[in-house]
């Protein structure tokens, strides 16, 4: 809370230093600050249950094996918990006239948690609070400490699914009922029967007796703990269905307990917890929402030597489903969260009073993507650069002209958003590099020639474009990230990070408006709060080994961005990674220091892999610094474009050459 109220106080100094924070919704990301339901509903976006539940190839197995939904902080996860449990689904269901409520039936309905209009899913949100670790550090035996937390669990998952139950007021106790698995009458007893009032008082009996043992400060003896708390109960065995009365007729759905933050158990706790929650014939949904750090490295980085995790098989004993796609879906994964960070933006701009009172509540307008241009005197400086390096180069007029008119031909057929004259000028420049550097590779003829046609042609391309474009950025200043689509590409796929993001821009937006001067952000503008932001973000790191992740950054930062400024731009748009050969990560095990660090950089957003990237005749392990990592060091957010290293380049930078 104190984190989130220090972001507000940033924000809003940005702007007068008088306006109340929380005016400000994209402020508000975390979901858990907003008390009442309608609040929440008016600003979540069902676009993470279209995107990461409806489309998984798992879907028919969700609600009957255990689901691991894995994501960065700020992903995402508490988010769709939330959005999923009961008492909202049953809030949206009851206005459908309302245009909100429709939309987020429909991703309700894709995600299977609706049928034919109606609950399919009974679904409770569990926070795993630090007190369930409290639990690992009792002096039982592993077996006992176990039990303890997945008892107690149970219990407030069913004291929640019958708050859920009865939260509008729609029903009473006496109109719910639980239905038993097959030949399990005989474990009623042991979870209060069937009844919701009798399931409640079991559950708030096992829920006093086994806090008493965690909050007290001397652990009791073994022998010594209540009865209530040592005493068989196990409601996610015996419970297989829930019935309901629904609009005047009787309706089964299937129960679901999601387990929010599961990485803050013990890593052992965890692991024995995973087992219990995995018995094939339990019919009970249990979801495991939690962070990529809690995975091992060898499983955050994808090594193929590394074990499953939980001693299990993915797919078979339980299905994953991750918050950010792999890279080899990230194209379509950048487009999807384009389109769910807009939604977003569309659902929280009519809440900022000082640009709803103006109607300005169009994102793309308010953050245009309009291409900046330099000054008349900086492009006849650059004119002056283009013509020295020709001189330099010593190439001759003929030549120059065709250069000319290959940047020209390309402009004039693809007419790009961001074709100025200082593109042009910049493209024809890297080209005059090009021609050097491949004529310096021919054989010397006997007679001296002039301009020798290159052994390859030369060609204007969206790639060489794009690397006049980061050229003009760092020898000009000429913005090269703005627009809406830009900004999403800077959040790496990650809600939160796309609302500190939008919440800055908004921030100067929202203070324009009260000035009376013009709402849309200049791309110089854009740029600048965009590159404050994000070095606050890298700043803010406190994670496990963030200095060490802070100097692998800087470091592959500093080197892409030396690479991507070589005058004959041979990496066209220019780098933003570093590769790997496979066959030398493939050797590495990443249980050292070195696979910490890794994990922990690719889990809070620092840095992406993919493995087995193909070029040049050869597989690669990509390591990409993320969008936040570009708007700093001034990067482009294409992919592919990276230089080779070998494993003890990441040793180094990461301070660890002498581990």
């Amino acid at each position: 809370m104190a984190r989130s109220a220090s972001l507000c106080s940033h924000f809003f100094s940005v702007a007068t230093g008088t306006a109340d924070p929380m005016a400000n919704p994209f402020l508000r990301r975390a979901t858990e600050y907003v008390r009442e339901d309608e609040s929440f509903l008016s600003i979540v976006s069902p676009a993470p249950l279209t995107t990461f539940l409806a489309t998984s190839r798992n879907k028919d197995d969700m609600f009957e094996v255990p689901v691991r939904i894995i994501g960065a902080p700020g992903s995402g996860k508490t988010m769709l918990a939330t959005l999923a449990e009961f008492r909202m689904v049953e809030t949206i269901l009851k206005d459908e006239t309302n245009s909100t409520n429709r939309t987020l039936a429909n991703a309700l309905a894709q995600a299977g948690f609706l049928k034919n209009g109606k609950p399919k899913v009974a679904a409770v949100r569990v926070p795993m609070e630090s007190e369930y670790r409290d639990f690992w550090e009792l002096p039982y035996d592993p077996n006992v400490k176990t039990k303890l937390a997945f008892w107690l669990v149970q219990a407030r998952a069913m004291l929640g699914l019958i708050r859920n139950l009865t939260a509008n007021k729609t029903r009473g106790l006496d109109a719910i009922e639980f239905i038993p698995r097959a030949d399990y009458e005989a474990h009623l007893e042991q979870i209060g029967g069937l009844s919701a009032a009798g399931i409640r008082d079991r559950a708030l009996a096992v829920q006093r007796a086994i806090y008493s043992v965690g909050a007290g400060l001397r652990a009791p003896k073994l022998e010594d703990l209540p009865i209530e708390a040592t005493a068989p109960y196990a409601p996610f065995d015996v419970i297989s269905r829930i019935s309901i009365e629904w609009n005047g007729e009787i309706i089964e759905m299937s129960p679901l307990v999601m387990l929010d933050d599961v990485h803050a158990l013990h890593h052992d706790q965890l692991e024995a917890m995973f087992g219990m929650l995995s018995h094939r014939e339990m019919k009970f949904g249990r979801w495991m929402m939690m962070r990529l750090d809690a995975l091992s490295p060898g499983a955050v980085m994808r090594s193929p030597a590394s074990q499953p995790t939980h001693n299990r098989a993915t797919g078979r004993d339980f299905v994953d489903i991750q918050m950010q796609q792999g890279n080899e879906k990230k194209d379509a994964s950048r487009r999807q969260f384009r389109t769910m960070a807009r939604d977003m933006a569309k659902r929280y701009l009519p809440m900022v009073e000082g640009l709803r009172n103006r109607n300005a509540t169009d994102i793309d307008r308010l953050v245009p993507s309009e291409p900046p241009k330099l000054s008349p005197g900086q492009i006849k400086e650059l004119e002056g650069r283009v013509a020295k390096d020709q001189s330099k180069l010593k190439i001759g007029a003929t030549r120059r002209k065709e250069i000319d008119d290959i940047v020209d031909d390309f402009i004039g057929r693809t007419k790009s958003y961001d074709d100025g004259p200082e593109v042009a000028l910049a493209m024809k420049r890297i080209l005059l590099h090009r021609y050097a550097v491949r004529i310096a590779r021919l054989t010397p003829s006997l007679f001296e020639e002039i301009d020798p046609d290159p052994k390859s042609p030369l060609k204007a391309d969206a790639d060489v474009a794009h690397g006049a474009r980061v050229h003009l950025h760092h020898e000009y200043g000429r913005p090269l990230h703005y627009g809406i689509d830009d900004v999403c590409d800077a959040s790496n796929e990650n809600a939160e990070v796309f609302l500190q993001f939008a919440g800055a821009l908004v921030a100067n937006i929202e203070t324009r408006a009260i000035r009376n001067t013009t709402l849309a952000l200049p791309a110089r503008d854009q740029q600048s709060i965009l590159i404050e932001k994000a070095k606050s973000i890298m700043d803010s790191w406190a994670f496990p080994h963030a200095q060490r992740v802070r100097d692998m950054v800087d470091a592959i930062g500093r080197d892409c961005r030396e690479g991507s400024l070589l005058p004959n731009a041979p990496l066209g748009a220019g780098a933003n990674a570093i590769a790997i050969l496979e066959e030398e990560m493939e050797a590495q095990s990443f249980d050292d220091e070195l696979g910490s660090v890794l994990k922990y950089a690719i889990a809070n957003g620092a840095i992406t892999i993919e493995r087995n990237y193909g070029q040049g005749g050869k597989l690669w392990a990509l390591i990409e610094l993320t969008g936040t990592a570009g708007l700093v060091y001034g990067l482009t957010f294409n992919r592919g474009g990276f230089l080779p290293q070998k494993i003890d380049y990441l040793r180094k930078i990461a301070g660890l050459a002498n581990a």
